[in-house]
């Protein structure tokens, strides 16, 4: 009897996902536990597992596809069930093994492989010329995986190998027990490159006519994702929005209409922080943690909400209320190849720069190899977006709603800077972007909160002792 596979619970307050990719097909065995595809929801991508073993006899699903919370996925046959009829079938193999008949006058004789010898004819067969073997390129997928076995590799590097056409299964792991890396599947793009390059000398067989029809006016190979195509001016790729995708412009759009939005713009200058970072980052270094600005900025920017309650709160539309939040939550901001993603570090005002740098790196782990859950992109108070780390200096940021603020850190770099006494030095400046709700925040305070953010991070004697 068959029984039905369905789409477990995938968080709170998620009704539906797409399936990206099936990892099974009709007639693997399965194991309870395997996963058998893997799902894209509002900001996640989760693999989803099978909650019971045996043979897949049918699935209901196409990549692609919109599966609501409880939709069934596919259905399975129970292990004792799938392996009865296949007992008897076994059995009659090992009773007959009918000896091979000499039949000198065959009419197509079969090539023998390397190491079979030949059986001797009565006389041997005149000699043919032989045409040539075509040789197998060198980049021909062996499989590692048997067929039903969890191929070792995260949803990132799944997505990866798609894009690049690897199959999976064809890749030896390298990583901890097995595991799949990404160097391993570049390793067979760049096999099969060297393979198609060493035989792209061989003559190919083409007609004349074909041989002197133009080619399709593509002049360069694209890069852009999605499936080839073209429209009436020339080629095109087609690309179905994905469900993350929907869901940044929903709520950008919600942002864009709802909050008439200001952006205050200002300088910090981090010269005296800098030396600081520069005399830690080897003792953090040794803890295998890379010391960056940004748990400086996380640190000064969670000390500073706690003086300005008005910009760690949300409005309340609906009851007509304003919402205080004793706690801080900061949301940062990370580009991915799949969209923006704001993982959330909770009670970051309780953390020192150590407990900061740390969560920083595992938010960051997480949220680029895709297995950060729902729960992690909830609670957030307050949002910091890096546009140095890519490059640009100052930019308006569109609030995160229901936040009412969000505060956008750009490239430093050194400029002149006229000091007290008058002389000019050269100073690394920090370009900061606040932008903020102005139903809720008004001017002075948006300006009173970044210079409090910018004192912070210009005596960070302030900020290591700040509790």
């Amino acid at each position: 009897m068959a029984t039905e596979v369905k789409l477990p619970e995938l968080g709170d307050g998620i009704e539906s996902g797409d399936v990206l990719e099936i990892f099974v097909s009709v007639g693997d065995v399965i194991s309870k536990g395997q996963d058998i595809v893997e799902m894209e929801t509002d900001k996640a991508t989760v693999p989803v597992p099978s909650s019971v073993g045996g043979k897949v006899t049918k699935i209901l699903v196409n990549e692609g596809d919109s599966l609501a919370i409880g939709g069934v996925i596919l259905e399975v046959e129970a292990a004792a069930e799938a392996a009865a009829p296949e007992a008897p079938a076994a059995a009659p193999k090992p009773e007959a093994k009918p000896e091979p008949k000499a039949e000198p006058k065959a009419e197509t004789p079969a090539p023998a492989a390397p190491d079979e010898t030949p059986a001797a004819a009565p006389k041997p067969a005149p000699p043919q010329p032989q045409a040539p073997v075509p040789a197998q390129p060198a980049a021909a997928p062996v499989a590692t995986t048997a067929p039903g076995e969890v191929i070792p590799a995260g949803p990132a590097i799944r997505r990866f190998a798609r894009e690049v056409g690897v199959d999976l299964a064809s890749v030896q792991g390298s990583g901890d027990s097995g595991r799949i890396t990404r160097d391993d599947v570049l390793a067979v793009v760049r096999t099969a490159n060297q393979a198609a390059r060493s035989g792209g000398s061989a003559p190919a067989t083409t007609s004349p006519s074909a041989a002197s029809s133009p080619a399709p006016a593509t002049s360069k190979t694209s890069s852009a994702p999605g499936t080839a195509s073209s429209d009436d001016f020339g080629s095109v790729h087609v690309e179905r929005m994905s469900k993350i995708r929907k869901t940044i412009g929903r709520q950008m759009h919600a942002s864009w209409s709802t909050v008439p939005r200001v952006t205050n713009f200002d300088d910090a200058d981090i010269t005296d922080l800098e030396r600081l970072r520069q005399s830690s980052k080897d003792d953090y270094a040794a803890q295998g943690l890379k010391l960056t600005t940004m748990p400086f900025l996380i640190k000064a920017v969670a000390t500073a909400l706690r003086h300005h309650p008005s910009i760690n709160a949300v409005i309340d539309e609906e009851n007509e209320q304003i919402i205080y939040k004793d706690y801080v939550n900061v949301g940062i901001a990370v580009d991915t190849d799949r969209g923006l993603v704001v993982p959330v570090m909770q009670n970051t005002d309780q953390r020192g720069i150590p407990e900061i740098a740390r969560g920083l790196a595992e938010m960051a782990g997480k949220v680029r190899g895709g297995q950060f859950a729902v729960s992690d992109l909830r609670g957030g108070t307050f949002t910091i977006s890096n546009l140095g780390a890519i490059g640009g200096q100052y930019s308006t940021p569109i609030v995160n709603v229901p936040e009412v603020a969000i505060l956008l850190v750009g490239r430093s770099r050194k400029m002149p800077v006229v000091m007290p006494d008058d002389s000019i030095k050269p100073r690394l400046m920090m370009p900061l972007s606040l932008s903020y709700d102005h139903r809720l925040v008004d001017g002075g305070t948006a300006a009173r909160f970044l210079n409090d953010v910018i004192g912070y991070l210009e005596a960070p004697s302030r900020l290591l002792l700040a509790l």
